[in-house]
């Protein structure tokens, strides 16, 4: 299965941490090269990473590291990266035919999570999101993750800021190639983030979860999250 990394924006959060987030080193390993390796691992054996903000020098890194791992990777380039994720994803409609997981370049996630997901039963044509169901008393920060309604494994309704919701969003999906078309219709209503086109798949019951349980995954998205995955790669629990 081909993996698809979206590493196109700039992570002002992390600033402090580096001038590029996904080769901001995690101990000692750049976050981009962990998020390669974990997917390795779970069993993708090619990988596309979307860039935009200072693209040449992750794409020079990036063949670097493909030489040096053996690890096929492909960079695609979105211009348009200053815009919302979902504009990263569509950008690699022309290379993606078939079956793929999706996810972020400052998610680390437990390969366990990964490696279900694609094992996992899915029905044609749709999109399946990794969900977390532990929002009482959450790793990463509830005030900033995505929100999810779920009932069942159908998707209803997914975005930041939704009032009825009993799950969170992992940031890893297991995508046909269904998600280009639903990235396109939320585009044309002027949405154009990946949580919009799983909006439109929920509207045409192509949208799915699947529950990761109490396997880990951080959002490495500021210092406090950061901290947290040092913590957790130093326990061996990431």
């Amino acid at each position: 299965m081909k993996g698809l990394i979206v590493a196109a924006g700039q992570g002002t959060r992390l600033r402090e941490k580096g001038a590029l987030k996904p080769l901001i080193p995690i101990r000692g390993v750049p976050l981009i090269e962990r998020v390669i390796a974990n997917g390795k691992e779970a069993g993708i054996d090619e990988f596309l990473v979307v860039t935009g903000y200072r693209a040449e020098e992750l794409q020079e890194r990036l063949r670097d590291f493909s030489r040096r791992s053996g690890i096929h990777v492909t960079s695609i380039h979105n211009r348009a990266w200053d815009r919302a994720n979902g504009v990263s994803v569509l950008t690699a409609k022309q290379f993606l035919d078939e079956p793929f997981l999706l996810t972020m370049c400052d998610h680390l996630v437990d390969p366990d999570i990964l490696r279900r997901l694609i094992q996992a039963r899915q029905e044609p044509g749709t999109v399946t999101l990794g969900v977390d169901f532990n929002i009482d008393d959450p790793l990463n920060d509830p005030e900033d993750v995505t929100r999810v309604k779920c009932e069942g494994e159908r998707l209803r309704h997914i975005g930041k800021v939704i009032k009825d919701f009993n799950c969170f969003d992992t940031g890893v999906f297991r995508c046909t190639p269904v998600m280009f078309d639903a990235l396109e219709a939320s585009q044309a209503r002027g949405d154009d983030s990946i949580s919009g086109a799983m909006n439109v798949l929920a509207e045409w019951n192509k949208a799915r979860v699947f529950d990761i349980g109490d396997r880990l995954w951080v959002d490495v998205d500021d210092p406090i999250a950061f901290g947290k995955a040092e913590a957790l790669l130093d326990e061996g629990r990431l």
